[in-house]
């Protein structure tokens, strides 16, 4: 179902759909064309239009987005029937104030020198679109709902799809 969310609202609503979710699916173009995909902490700030992820400048990801922009992420939260796929164009940036403003001590566990690796580095996103399924009714509900639609031949209620364009 297509919605026609203003941009501001279209950026609350995934605000608040993926910023308690930490680990998202990040998928770059390969050079072959094939889609891949690697678990990537998103940092955690206001969600604006902006993802943000620390990377090192030495991977596949970086030299793939330098050849082909176009990335998705996806979150998933499963206990809370919420999932989100959000599409866009991808840069790199060695913006130290920025890498500054988002660094957390957790992730020494990847760059031990801290700010100081030669090689860290943001990717960032710059969301473009994205689709969301969000669910609030307990797995009971859900059961029982879809009971309910093969017994009526009605449609299950799946919650709330939406695709939004920023």
């Amino acid at each position: 179902m297509e919605n026609n969310k203003t941009r501001a609202e279209a950026i609350e609503k995934l605000n608040d759909l993926i910023n308690d979710i930490d680990f998202a699916m990040l998928t770059t173009v390969d050079t072959d064309g094939v889609l891949r995909s690697r678990p990537m902490s998103t940092q955690k700030t206001e969600f604006d239009g902006e993802l943000w992820f620390f990377t090192s400048d030495k991977t596949h990801k970086v030299e793939e987005v330098e050849r082909d922009n176009r990335v998705n992420a996806s979150y998933a939260k499963p206990e809370d029937n919420v999932y989100v796929s959000v599409s866009g164009a991808a840069s790199i940036s060695k913006d130290r104030t920025k890498m500054e403003e988002l660094w957390n001590p957790i992730l020494k566990a990847w760059f031990p020198r801290g700010l100081d690796d030669p090689n860290i580095c943001l990717l960032k996103v710059d969301v473009e679109q994205a689709e969301y399924w969000d669910s609030p009714s307990s797995t009971l509900v859900q059961i029982v709902g879809f009971v309910k639609a093969l017994v009526t031949g009605q449609r299950a209620d799946g919650g709330e799809n939406e695709k939004i364009n920023l």
